[in-house]
């Protein structure tokens, strides 16, 4: 497949996502053959460690491949959509759940689908020009991907702030917010992926490991602890609006653009998932809603107005971020029964 090059190196299993020009987005059939080589992989005693990364200097993989998708959805196919998130998601869960240890060494532009390949790995590495985010808001979606688990586990109330804002973390961000583990600068990559192959010791990138740069969000912690506690999206919204300084005025602006019933709903998926570690009950969750996105969110119009037209005005389903009701946001949450993510029957 020209879009991925997977093979062995070594004590290595090497996957480097090939798409540069498309910022190494996510496609269906990617997806699957990278799952195929982790079940391969999972099972081979030569094979002591799996190292994903990706070239290009922009994106180690800046999201999934979504036009088809839209395409397909607009036509009147929401099988397509529903089919590659299954997919996607079961990839997602065999990252967090594999056997070895998995290097994600991901530079650039790392959102959505990137976060769900690099993310859940042992050891994710970052380096200067990182930048992860999970903006599904800002097209109508929710952070997915096993993101919203990621999300709750984040200290404080990052998660609820990053979640609806989509806000990009530099690489002390991601390592402080719990997305990444490791900071590398990127001219020493290939040296410590040399040795990876070469002794399948993952104790290597701990060795090249160097401190983490400072945070920029560190300074704006007390401020997203202080606003971002509340229970649901109107809490949060009530607390900025009555706050004063920059920061609320900033953030406001910020969530004014994104989806109501989007962040309405990331805030209440991260309170379900709060102390919890269990991928397999985010994923689930997740996909309560984006199996519904098609009809049921805002999600066809966000990309209507960033992808495909690009006018950046998306008219979204509600007029203002604090009209959504508790009852619109249980009702993407609802259980799917036998239409629903059943990952303890597909993982094998």
């Amino acid at each position: 497949m020209d879009d991925l090059d997977i093979r062995t190196e070594g004590r290595a299993g090497r996957i480097t996502l090939c798409r540069p020009q498309a910022l190494n987005a996510l496609t269906h059939p990617m997806a699957l053959a990278i799952e195929k080589a982790l079940v391969a992989w999972a099972a081979e005693p030569g094979i002591a460690l799996v190292i994903i990364d990706a070239q290009g200097e922009r994106a180690f993989c800046a999201g999934g491949d979504i036009q088809e998708m839209y395409e397909r959805a607009r036509a009147g196919d929401h099988e397509f959509g529903r089919a590659f998130w299954r997919d996607e998601y079961r990839l997602n869960a065999r990252i967090f759940e594999f056997p070895k240890p998995f290097a994600a060494f991901m530079q650039g532009f790392t959102m959505g689908g990137g976060v769900g390949l690099g993310c859940h790995g042992s050891h994710r590495v970052v380096t200067q020009s990182s930048r992860i985010a999970m903006p599904e808001c800002g097209i109508g979606l929710v952070p997915d991907v096993g993101g919203s688990l990621l999300l709750a586990r984040a200290p404080g109330r990052l998660g609820e702030y990053l979640g609806t804002t989509g806000t990009r973390m530099e690489p002390g961000d991601a390592i402080d917010a719990g997305f990444a583990d490791y900071f590398i600068p990127e001219e020493y990559w290939p040296g410590v992926i040399a040795e990876l192959c070469e002794t399948g010791d993952p104790g290597r990138i701990d060795a090249a490991a160097g401190p983490a740069p400072q945070s920029p969000l560190a300074a704006r912690r007390a401020d997203i602890d202080a606003h971002f506690g509340g229970e649901t999206l109107r809490d949060i919204l009530a607390s900025l609006e009555h706050g004063g300084g920059e920061f609320p005025r900033d953030t406001l602006n910020i969530v004014a653009r994104n989806s109501p019933l989007s962040m309405a709903t990331t805030v209440e998926m991260i309170h379900r998932l709060r102390g919890s570690d269990d991928i397999r009950r985010a994923l689930e969750l997740e996909f309560r809603f984006t199996a519904r996105a098609f009809d049921q969110s805002d999600f066809l119009e966000g990309i209507r107005a960033a992808v495909i037209d690009k006018d950046r005005t998306p008219r979204w389903r509600h007029a203002t971020p604090g009209a959504v009701t508790p009852a619109e946001v249980s009702a993407m949450l609802r259980p799917l029964g036998r239409e629903g993510l059943n990952l303890s029957e597909e993982l094998r």
